[in-house]
């Protein structure tokens, strides 16, 4: 039996090839993410090997921030590490040396003024020299470092990408004004900003604490123990001196080492879990393709198996035998998806390397784990998926088998699985429609059970569903294409299951495309009402790096030439009515110039005689209307009593409550200054852009977009998101097209006396081309149209347990993209069909004939 099932293998080797490629593809996806993900996470681990080599304690204080805002309010957090901190802990008895480290975020412009690399990773510090007027952190390749404030040193990487040499004068800048200052150095460093990409500026210890903290602070005192003495009791010493207070953190060298192997480890294993779940998808997909291939061999090879059972076959041998085909062809895929898996490992790598050259690299990493990963999955996902048609090919009776080529399912078995799926998809749909009622992150466990079951619901039902669906196209395809378009209709209905299961894979894949589709459309309409629908101001200018501005920024833009009206966009968080709010702040006097709100009652107007307004969903939670007194608590512990004097539509990007700038300062003198809203007085107009950049010094890490730039910085973003994810559902389409392709080739081989009558009565070589090629159309659109439809009420049901975290949130259907699937569909059923209409063209008319 088992050389029979070899014998069988190499015998339908052409019709078995797309199932073969099918696992390979799957289990390449497997391999290569986990050859990428363990090679990464190698070559970041040994990038970042020396971030703690020098490092025996580290002391850091957490309330050291870089923004400008918290440096103005200094005085309600005063300096802890110090210098007098720094020779405290450098009199330890186990201390070696001690170093204070001043580290905040600084960008640095290149010759036209353009930030160098990204806000994220630009990176500001001091320079330490020792007592040979060396910093031993920052080895210098050209000139030296920098002694005055008007000197600064740069890494090896950013010096190259700036254009600059020693001499040259750079522009750098915090949140605060633009520093011009003279190059005489230039460094190498392992340090991991740079190492990943990022800028590394180096300012004397004065400048650095004026520029990134405040005068005499430090952000981190580095420790070295002495000989003898170990990280734990240098870090117990240490302890002891340290100021009080909660923002104050002590670790060891090895402490911090561990912590960021698992920040690494962290970050990778979410990778590999991401990419993972797209190989799953690709295995999925294949799953009804091998189990589709195997059900129609065992159906061609009904009287051979029926002769194995009546020359003594067992039920168990044919199963067997059936099983092992599938062993063999998972053995071989498998293995060749795992070579082929190490080579998109090596090609993601290079990729990375090519999108970011600040990426570590490092040799390919294969662990015996991936290795045997793979192949097992790769031999379970073919073996179990064959084991259904193998079970069915023991229970072919020989007799009954003699006269027949094909066992139809009976009407039991058709009732029974009709029933299944009926109780499955409404189950799935009861629950996605209660979780999408919520509203809210409560729904989401509800509609991700309901989709799953809703999913394996209607791939059940696809049998049943098929026949109606595709006879509606029915009187289409013999309109337009005559004999050829009634035959293949008359073909996609005649074996519904068959039908179905070619179209499930299709179905998967448009599901999750069609429903990225809709999210990304429904959630960026809903930014960009948030955005437009209350914005009026032509101009918004704000830190690249996301961090608040300083206080003087509003004031030096409001001085531009050509600015009608202008306001700091500030931020408080108080308690109103005892629970924690957001509060925005904004200038009375040029409120209506610059927003655009839609009020329920009240006036804006009311923001000027003290009032403050609320948007309707904080109204309705707490019982207010206009007139309403509320309370808030202030950063001090004191209450006071506020009239609401307006309510407004929720959803706008000016948050649930807002209040005048005047009425905040009383409370809170520095309040973070997220952006500043400008209005031209005519307009927007690159001469008025170019005056608001030239306001800020030319800062290059300070933007200044309008409203056009602020959608289109979002859109970018979705679009990224959305091709991503389309790049790496591209696998499981692609296998979706191998299953199109294996059968339709299946089929032609199973119709090949059909096909010989059909030329004999006067159809034409390009009536079968044309026959097969519609056939596969009608299948293809079938599954995608399903897919799409699922796609679409699962977007839905996302965006309802969207909404309480993104107002306005509404499903918008994007029918130019969805109607621009079903045709891509189309097309794919048009090329998976080119090989098998040309097979079935080709078919000697005698020769199909007589086949047996």
């Amino acid at each position: 039996m088992y050389r029979t099932a070899l014998r069988n293998v190499l015998a339908h080797k052409g019709r078995l090839l797309m199932t073969a490629l099918a696992v390979l593809l799957g289990t390449a996806f497997v391999a290569g993410t986990m050859v990428f993900s363990d090679t990464f996470g190698k070559a970041m681990r040994d990038s970042n090997s020396k971030s703690y080599s020098d490092v025996s304690v580290q002391i850091v204080d957490r309330a050291a921030g870089t923004d400008a805002t918290a440096r103005e309010k200094s005085e309600k957090s005063p300096a802890t590490l110090t210098d007098a901190t720094v020779q405290q802990l450098a009199a330890l008895p186990g201390t070696a040396s001690a170093r204070g480290v001043v580290s905040g975020f600084t960008g640095v412009a290149d010759k036209n003024g353009t930030l160098i690399g990204k806000a994220w990773a630009a990176k500001g510090a001091n320079y330490s020299p020792g007592a040979d007027g060396r910093d031993a952190r920052y080895p210098m390749v050209e000139g030296q470092g920098p002694k005055t404030a008007k000197e600064i040193a740069l890494d090896r990487r950013t010096a190259e990408k700036g254009g600059y040499k020693v001499g040259d004068t750079v522009r750098v800048a915090s949140n605060g004004p633009v520093v011009e200052a003279k190059l005489t150095g230039v460094f190498s460093t392992d340090d991991p900003v740079v190492n990943s990409g990022g800028t590394l500026t180096l300012f004397d210890r004065a400048t650095a604490q004026q520029l990134l903290l405040e005068p005499g602070r430090y952000s981190s005192i580095v420790l070295g123990a002495k000989p003898g003495t170990t990280e734990s009791a240098l870090l117990a010493q240490a302890e002891q001196k340290l100021p009080d207070g909660d923002q104050i953190d002590a670790e060891t060298g090895q402490q911090l080492k561990d912590d960021e192997q698992r920040m690494i480890e962290s970050g990778t294993e979410s990778m590999r879990t991401m990419l993972l779940a797209f190989a799953g998808i690709s295995l999925f997909v294949g799953i009804f393709i091998i189990a589709n291939t195997f059900t129609m061999l065992v159906a061609q090879r009904t009287k051979e198996l029926a002769l194995l059972r009546a020359i003594g076959a067992s039920r168990k041998q044919v199963t067997l035998s059936v099983l092992a085909e599938a062993l063999v062809i998972g053995t071989v895929s498998a293995a060749a998806g795992l070579v082929a898996g190490i080579g998109i490992g090596a090609g993601l790598q290079s990729l990375v390397g090519a999108l970011d050259s600040g990426m570590p690299s490092g040799s390919l990493v294969v662990k015996p784990m991936t290795v045997a990963v793979t192949l097992v999955i790769g031999v379970l996902v073919t073996v179990l998926s064959a084991l259904l048609p193998a079970m069915r090919a023991s229970r072919i009776a020989p007799v009954a088998a003699m006269s027949s080529g094909d066992q139809p399912g009976t009407q039991k078995s058709l009732v029974v699985r009709n029933a299944i799926g009926s109780v499955l998809a409404a189950g799935g749909v009861a629950l996605i429609a209660y979780g999408a009622s919520t509203g809210n992150s409560d729904g989401r466990m509800p509609v991700a059970l309901g989709a799953l079951l809703a999913l394996v619901g209607v791939f059940i039902l696809l049998p049943l569903l098929s026949r109606p669906v595709i006879a509606l196209v029915g009187p289409v395809l013999g309109g337009l294409f005559g004999t050829p378009g009634k035959l293949a209709r008359q073909n996609a209905v005649r074996n519904p299951r068959r039908t179905a299961a070619t179209a499930a894979a299709l179905t998967i894949g448009l599901t999750l495309v069609s429903g990225l589709t809709v999210l990304g459309s429904s959630i960026g309409g809903a930014i960009d009402k948030a955005v437009t629908s209350t914005m009026k101001a032509d101009y918004v200018v704000g830190a690249a790096n996301g961090m608040g501005l300083s206080e003087k920024v509003p004031a030096e833009l409001a001085k531009a030439p050509g600015v009608a009206a202008s306001s700091p966009l500030t931020t408080v968080y108080w308690k109103l009515n005892g629970s924690t709010r957001s509060i925005t702040g904004l200038n009375a006097d040029g409120f209506d110039k610059l927003v655009a709100m839609k009020m329920t009652s009240g006036s804006a107007a009311a923001l000027g005689q003290g009032r403050i307004l609320v948007d309707a969903d904080v109204a309705k939670k707490n019982g207010l209307d206009t007139g309403s007194t509320v309370t808030l608590t202030y950063p001090d512990k004191s209450t006071g009593q506020v009239t609401v004097g307006g309510v407004y539509e929720a959803g706008g990007m000016l948050g649930p409550v807002v209040l005048a700038n005047s009425e905040i300062v009383k409370h809170e003198p520095a309040p973070y200054i997220s952006d500043v809203l400008v209005k031209g007085t005519g307009g927007a107009s690159d001469t008025l852009k170019q005056s608001l950049k030239n306001a800020t010094g030319a800062n290059p890490v300070i933007e200044v977009k309008s409203l056009q730039d602020v959608r289109d910085e979002f859109s970018q973003t979705i679009t990224f998101a959305l091709n991503m994810m389309y790049g790496l559902l591209a696998m499981s389409v692609i296998v979706a097209i191998l299953g199109v392709v294996n059968t339709l080739a299946m089929s032609v081989f199973e119709r090949k006396r059909e096909i010989g009558m059909l030329r004999a009565i006067g159809l034409d070589r390009s009536g079968i081309k044309r026959m097969v090629r519609l056939e596969s159309v009608v299948i293809s659109v079938f599954g995608a149209g399903i897919g799409v439809l699922l796609g679409c009420f699962m977007a839905w049901a996302i965006n309802g347990t969207l909404k309480s975290s993104l107002q306005g949130l509404t499903t918008v259907l994007p029918y130019g993209q969805l109607l621009l699937f079903l045709a891509l569909a189309g097309v794919v059923g048009l090329v998976a069909a080119f090989w098998p209409a040309r097979r079935a063209s080709k078919l000697d008319i005698l020769a199909s004939i007589k086949t047996d």
